[in-house]
C-alpha cells in the first residue's frame, strides 16, 4: 500500500478502510493508535476516527515494521526513535516490491 494508491480525491478513511487496506482488525489499529504517537486520527462528532493520508503513511510503516519485519512493540518503537528514515526507506522499497510481484504474476496469468 503506497499513497499513491490511495483515491486523490478522498481526504480522510474510516478505520474499517484503512483495516482492510492492511488486512489487519480494527482493534489493530486502535491499539497501535494507543502504543504510537505517529498515528493521530481525527474523530468526528459521533467518535468514528477519521484517517489521513499521512496517518496512513504512519499505518504503513508500523504494519512493515511489526507484521513483515516481526518487529515486537517496543521493537518497532525502538527503530522509530533511532533509525526512522532507514525504516521509511525500507518500508517504501517493500511495497514497491509487492507491486512489482503482483504485476508479475498478473503478466504470467495471461500467458
Amino acid at each position: 500500500m503506497e499513497l499513491t494508491d490511495l483515491p486523490p480525491d478522498k481526504l480522510y478513511f474510516s478505520i474499517g478502510e484503512v483495516a482492510d487496506m492492511f488486512g489487519i482488525n480494527t482493534s489493530n489499529l486502535r491499539y497501535w493508535e494507543k502504543e504510537f504517537d505517529i498515528i493521530n486520527p481525527r474523530k468526528n462528532r459521533k467518535g468514528n476516527r477519521m484517517y489521513s493520508k499521512q496517518d496512513i503513511e504512519s499505518v504503513r510503516l508500523l504494519y512493515h515494521l511489526t507484521k513483515e519485519k516481526g518487529y515486537t512493540i517496543d521493537g518497532a518503537r525502538n527503530v522509530l526513535e533511532s533509525r526512522r528514515s532507514e525504516a521509511e526507506k525500507t518500508a517504501d522499497v517493500s511495497a514497491r516490491l509487492r507491486r512489482i510481484r503482483a504485476e508479475l504474476i498478473e503478466l504470467r496469468s495471461r500467458l
